[in-house]
Order: C-alpha cells, then structure tokens, then sequence
C-alpha cells in the first residue's frame, strides 16, 4: 500500500546523536501505524519505535526510552528517529515500517539504513 525509503544513518561515536527518516510513498499516510526495528549482526530483529496514526502516545523499547524520539509528519509523508546519546550496542540496520490500525503485522518495509556506533 505504500513504498518506504529510510536515510539519514551513518557512523558516529558513542554519545553522539543520528537523526534517521523514513519518507512515504501514498496518500493514504495519514491512516498507518509506522513504526522502527533494527536488526544487529547475529540477533534477531526488534521493535525500537512506534507511533499512532495522529502522533499521539509513542512507544519504545526499554533498551531506547530516554535517548531516542519518534516522531511523524502527515503532511511531508515522514517519520523520524532521532537518536541520542548512541551507544555501541545500537549498531544495526535500521528499518521504517507500516501497518494499517486493523493489520495485526507490519506489512510494509523500508530497504534499511545502516546505523554504526564506534567505541
């Protein structure tokens, strides 16, 4: 239903900050839960970020609350990821994802962007 492109990731040392967004393809933007995992070398991948169709009451992973901030906006298709205080544990690809509020899986994926943190 919609075509997802993530940008934005790159190298940088621990503490410093990546500000990743993910721009979308559709009108229909507006009406989709969206959403950030990650996968890291030899782990599984895992839900970092989500954010409700309005931008009302985020959602994070234990492992991000306090350093990282979703966020969207409707009108220019995006949402965003801003990282702070990265440590060297959130080295990962990063992905943007989408479900529509009635999906009960993300069905629509980002191609990924590559987020490294040097000690």
């Amino acid at each position: 239903q919609v075509q997802l492109v993530e940008s934005g990731g790159g190298l940088v040392q621990a503490g410093g900050s990546l500000r990743l967004s993910c721009t979308a393809s559709g009108r229909t933007f507006s009406r989709y839960i969206m959403g950030w995992f990650r996968q890291a070398p030899g782990k599984e991948r895992e839900s970092v970020a989500t954010i409700r169709r309005s931008g009302d009451s985020p959602g994070y992973a234990d492992s991000v609350k306090g350093r990282f901030t979703i966020s969207r906006d409707n009108a220019k298709n995006t949402v965003y990821l801003q990282m702070n205080s990265l440590k060297p544990e959130d080295t990962a690809v990063y992905y943007c994802a989408a479900k529509s509020l009635y999906s009960t899986s993300w069905t629509d994926w980002g191609q990924g962007t590559q987020v490294t943190v040097s000690s």
